[in-house]
């Protein structure tokens, strides 16, 4: 019964130990901390052709469309709830297009508040990854 009450006083005594430890610490901390940037929640997770990253992004804000009107239907939809025939209609559009337009196509998406299709979007990192090399 002793022994539980050494461990009860010791923990409570490390416990009181490290409180006292972050109060110092917050207390000495520098008013000057620097900012820290809140995440984007807009970004579409594709860092070669997200909004912050693309040079694209700092010309224009202009809707370019590239043949791809009908794909307007599809606005406001999540990335995963696409069917397998309409992800094969953003396929489509992707592959007839020339390699150098497709950042500025998934540019065009965004600005239209169009979602790729998850199951493409590995094939548009890969197309604009290449392009940059």
């Amino acid at each position: 019964m002793e022994l539980a009450l050494y461990i009860l006083v010791a923990l409570l005594m490390l416990g009181l130990l490290a409180a006292l430890a972050g109060w110092l610490r917050y207390r000495h901390m520098p008013d000057d901390q620097p900012a820290v940037n809140p995440i984007d929640m807009e970004c579409c997770g594709q860092h070669e052709v997200c909004e912050k990253e693309s040079l694209l992004a700092a010309l224009s804000k202009e809707i370019e469309y590239y043949n791809d009107e009908e794909l307007d239907r599809f606005r406001g939809r999540r990335a995963d709830e696409y069917s397998p025939d309409e992800t094969d209609e953003f396929r489509d559009v992707l592959f007839t297009m020339r390699s150098d337009e497709v950042a500025g196509w998934v540019r065009s998406l965004q600005l239209r508040a169009i979602e790729l299709p998850e199951d493409i979007r590995d094939e548009v990192l890969m197309i604009v990854g290449e392009r940059r090399q």
